[in-house]
């Protein structure tokens, strides 16, 4: 299974929508809280080239994007490739 981690802050729908598709995936993946931790953020950002919204989705340490980027794989059948699940 591939390393999947994904940055998240609390109370966030969207980090929920995108933590619910990879849970309907059989996905295991580590949840990065950067709701009160400015260096994880900061961290977040830099490993997301600019992108400072959560969630960011990492994969094997590539950034795949966020959580419309996400369902957007999905519904074209290239997130499960991408996940190692196909």
């Amino acid at each position: 299974m591939k390393k999947v981690e994904i940055y998240t802050t609390m109370f966030c729908p969207f980090c929920a929508r995108a933590k619910k598709l990879l849970n309907s995936k059989g996905i295991a993946y580590k949840e990065i809280d950067v709701t009160v931790s400015g260096d994880l953020r900061e961290e977040m950002t830099r490993r997301a080239k600019g992108a400072y919204t959560v969630p960011q989705i990492f994969v094997e340490d590539v950034h795949i994007g966020d959580s419309d980027y996400i369902q957007m794989l999905d519904e074209n059948g290239k997130l499960d490739n991408i996940l190692g699940i196909s």
